[in-house]
């Protein structure tokens, strides 16, 4: 399975200079937030796959005007051809406002999920908005992680953790690219495509 992951800022190339064809080799869309509405939109038509989307600290236009076609699976666990995805959008609280929390904020909502995650059996791919603490974070608060995100890694090994928020131009600090035990992480700032190939237990899991 080919996974789009976007987040942050939207892709020129996708948006700005789409030519068919660009999408046809793309089976998943994953939005890690704080992306326009219209452009969600615009790639579930361009691609006719499904996106599913988690919000980020900037999202708050998604309550009048969320995005046609697409999913939110913000604290939820969505199942898509075998691959268990959890979405937690929303960022450190650093000022008031929505989609942001604080640790025990976020530690609530994950609790709330522990039902579908002893259902499913786990998760194959973490999708967030902020980063987990201390992988590839922030030091200031706006941009810092959750410490349960590093948590649900070390418990449930999902292969992908998905995150956005801290901008690949914020500096050298902030990879694409890293790996945390035995999951790997991609920072979806911008665009970035990944392969995905579901196991035997999740497919078994997906079917119950």
């Amino acid at each position: 399975m080919k996974i789009l992951a976007i987040a942050d800022e939207e892709s020129k190339y996708l948006w700005d200079f789409y030519e068919r064809g660009k999408l046809e080799d793309i089976d998943l869309i994953l939005s890690a937030g704080d992306l326009a509405p219209e452009y969600l939109t615009f790639l579930v038509t361009m691609a006719s796959v499904p996106v599913l989307y988690v919000h980020g600290n900037h999202d708050d236009k998604y309550a009048y005007k969320p995005p046609e076609g697409c999913i939110c699976i913000d604290d939820s666990i969505y199942v898509y051809q075998g691959v268990r995805i959890m979405g937690l959008g929303g960022s450190m609280r650093y000022r008031p406002g929505d989609h942001q929390y604080t640790d025990a904020e976020m530690d609530k909502r994950v609790k709330k999920l522990r039902w579908k995650l002893l259902r499913y059996g786990g998760v194959d791919i973490l999708l967030t908005h902020a980063p987990a603490f201390e992988i590839n974070d922030g030091r200031d608060l706006p941009h810092q992680g959750f410490r349960i995100f590093v948590k649900l890694i070390e418990k449930y090994k999902p292969k992908f953790f998905i995150h956005g928020h801290v901008h690949m131009t914020y500096g050298r600090t902030h990879k694409r690219y890293d790996k945390y035990k035995e999951t790997h992480i991609i920072n979806a700032y911008e665009r970035c495509v990944f392969e995905y190939e579901a196991d035997e237990k999740s497919l078994r899991e997906s079917l119950k």
